[in-house]
């Protein structure tokens, strides 16, 4: 993209994106949705610990949950883009309560919870995916960049609130808190169902062929794409690095606590950081800079990002850990909302879903990965010492991603490309330079159609 574009589009304000109906909806039965995982994480962890005493069960049960995208995330996914996604998402809130309150059954065997459990996970991919198939539908322009933000901020905000809560009401009751997580997916169909409107389809049965062929599409048009791919990569990378004070945090608390903080401490200072950063800087900068400007920082704080922990090789304290953490986290929060955007425009519609399925297994696995290789080296190397150089080498990997970053002809043909695929689910053609440079891409008006933009990209 050009960065000297200059748009005269404003920033969206919050009034503006809560303003419509069906995205008030969805935010909300979003929230409680996640609150709701993630409070159903902690309470049945402990519950299987209390039935067990065994860690390992316990972690397995935390660890259940992310299974699904793993073995299967896209192809559940592309299940989302056959059917209403309105239906779909209520359809999964509903079997996510009912499988609940299962669990909730007191003297429910181990084995069979951890199967309950697994079941209940199988409906987070098709259900995020009609979400966010879903929200572009509701809000256009820069509407959706700042709508994109405040999921992803309270994507985050939920993390925080369900642990805590899950963790408190698990104590005194584990039944009692998966019933108020049953509770919480029950009034999530509610909301979807009286709040969103009933949109078609994005792919009709006369374009359907096998489930699996379907979902390899979506992973040929991602990757064969060079903007899609760009942006994969851009949010791959990212990944790569910020999730690491999290994954490491119990082990470095243990091993540098002091300034005033216990190693329990220090573990939630440093685990909350991130979050905390992410919110700042998803409101921060989709309300402070205009569309252009923040298409224009895109590479400045692609290449932030990372900088940003490399300091953790001065062994600093867990506050000043945090701090970084943080920053690393401001910085992530402001290029992703505009990832997304783009994401948005250049895919066509019929792939919303799919390629929400590959982004997503992508990010788990590649969180997944970096927390394990890190883990690793640390064993071997002092954590400050692993932390700062796997950063370092982050700086250089996002200046590669920043120098590789596509031009804005090349996005403003993926986006006509796009259009022009039409909304039938069928891949279009070799992206061609346009004739002739158009205004930056924040400013192009929503893909054609109803049904045709996505969060891909978001929680």
């Amino acid at each position: 993209m050009s960065d000297e574009r200059p748009s005269p589009e404003g920033p969206a304000t919050f009034r503006e994106v809560f303003a419509q109906r069906e995205y008030r909806a969805i935010f909300a039965a979003s929230t409680l949705s996640w609150i709701g995982d993630y409070l159903a994480r902690a309470a049945v962890t402990l519950l299987i610990y209390q039935e067990t005493q065994s860690v390992a069960l316990s972690a397995a049960a935390f660890a259940a949950s992310y299974l699904p995208w793993l073995v299967g995330g896209p192809l559940l996914a592309t299940i989302a883009e056959r059917h209403p996604y309105r239906q779909v998402m209520v359809v999964c809130d509903v079997v996510r309560a009912a499988l609940m309150v299962a669990i909730a059954i007191p003297g429910m065997p181990v084995e069979v919870i951890l199967l309950l459990l697994f079941a209940t996970t199988l409906a987070n991919p098709p259900s995020q995916a009609a979400k966010s198939a879903l929200i572009p539908l509701v809000l256009t322009g820069d509407r959706l960049v700042v709508g994109l933000s405040l999921n992803a901020s309270m994507g985050q905000a939920a993390q925080v609130v369900g642990y805590l809560l899950g963790a408190g009401l698990a104590t005194v009751s584990p039944t009692a808190a998966l019933l108020v997580n049953a509770t919480t997916f029950l009034s999530s169909a509610v909301l979807v169902r009286l709040g969103v409107d009933d949109h078609p389809p994005a792919m009709t049965s006369a374009h359907r062929s096998h489930l699996l062929r379907e979902t390899a599409a979506g992973f040929r048009l991602v990757f064969g794409n060079p903007v899609l791919r760009s942006i994969a990569v851009l949010v791959f990378s990212a990944m790569l690095f910020s999730i690491v004070p999290e994954g490491l945090a119990a082990a470095w608390a243990n091993e540098r606590a002091d300034g005033g903080l216990d190693a329990g401490a220090a573990q939630a200072v440093i685990m909350a950081a991130g979050p905390v950063g992410f919110i700042l800087g998803g409101l921060v900068i989709s309300r402070a800079f205009a569309p252009a400007r923040r298409l224009a920082l895109i590479r400045p704080l692609a290449v932030l990002a990372p900088l940003m922990l490399v300091p953790s090789l001065l062994d600093p304290p867990p506050v000043v850990v945090a701090v970084l953490a943080a920053a690393c986290g401001f910085a992530v929060a402001g290029l992703m909302p505009v990832a997304n955007g783009l994401f948005v425009q250049a895919l066509p519609n019929g792939f919303r879903a799919r390629a929400f399925g590959v982004m997503a297994t992508g990010v788990q696995v590649i969180q997944g990965m970096a927390v394990l290789v890190t883990g690793l080296l640390a064993e071997r190397f002092p954590i400050p010492a692993v932390v700062g150089v796997w950063s370092a080498a982050g700086v250089v990997l996002m200046s590669v991603v920043a120098l590789r970053w596509p031009s804005g002809s090349t996005i403003d043909a993926a986006v006509t490309a796009a259009r022009q695929a039409g909304g039938v689910g069928v891949p279009p053609g070799p992206v061609a330079a346009p004739r002739a440079p158009r205004r930056g891409t924040a400013n192009l008006p929503a893909p054609g159609g109803p049904a045709s933009r996505a969060d891909v990209t978001s929680p």
